[in-house]
């Protein structure tokens, strides 16, 4: 099967080279590209892509904001973030908004390919430690926000919770746990569902934004 990708982004030659990288993979093809948040939504409603690189800092519309129109489409595609600083601001709101992960403009080319090829399979690109420390950034008067099902999780639940902002595999889970990946993957995907959460990156945010995990 042939993944679609749609690149969003205001500068040409990134989407150029993004492009190229791309479509010399037998399994990826780029569909469309859009030069601001505004023109990608139509784009993909008209390509319907597997995936979306998404740059945060755009003319028009950013991409945060298109990220959150992009999520209310019936079979939403997952949005990758393309990024020039990690420490971007922009990048956690962007996680905040559904983002399935993030990406340096300067990730190598195979890496790339990879993480697009991983989030298309539904798994997300977490990166615990700059999450952390982008969720730390946020104003000191930042009040814990309400994450309806947080507090319907079991204390293992939590457990594997506090594992996955740490950026923990199952298979490194159940080792830490001493139970089995089956059943941690059985606790993921609970935690999942009574947050409400898209994929693990969903959850890591829930987590920080709730109070449950401090990033401090």
């Amino acid at each position: 099967m042939t993944l679609r990708v749609v690149i969003a982004d205001d500068e040409d030659l990134i989407r150029a080279g993004l492009r190229i990288i791309l479509d010399a993979e037998p399994d990826l093809s780029v569909v469309g590209e859009a030069a601001d948040g505004a023109a990608v939504v139509p784009v993909v409603r008209r390509e319907r892509p597997d995936v979306v690189l998404m740059d945060v800092r755009m003319p028009a519309l950013d991409g945060i904001q298109a990220t959150e129109r992009l999520l209310t489409l019936d079979d939403p595609p997952k949005v990758l973030v393309v990024t020039t600083f990690e420490n971007d601001d922009y990048v956690y709101d962007a996680l905040r908004a559904g983002a399935s992960g993030f990406l340096l403009k300067r990730t190598r080319p195979d890496d790339l390919i990879q993480a697009v090829r991983l989030v298309a399979a539904g798994e997300s690109l977490l990166f615990p430690a700059a999450i952390r420390t982008l969720a730390g950034r946020r104003p000191q008067s930042h009040s814990p926000v309400h994450v309806p099902g947080m507090d319907r999780l079991t204390g293992r639940e939590g457990d594997v919770l506090r594992l996955m902002t740490k950026g923990l595999s199952n298979h490194e889970i159940a080792a830490e746990l001493v139970v089995s990946q089956e059943t941690v993957k059985t606790h993921v995907g609970n935690v999942l569902a009574k947050l409400g959460a898209r994929d693990r990156t969903q959850a890591v945010i829930a987590a920080y934004e709730s109070g449950f995990v401090s990033p401090r």
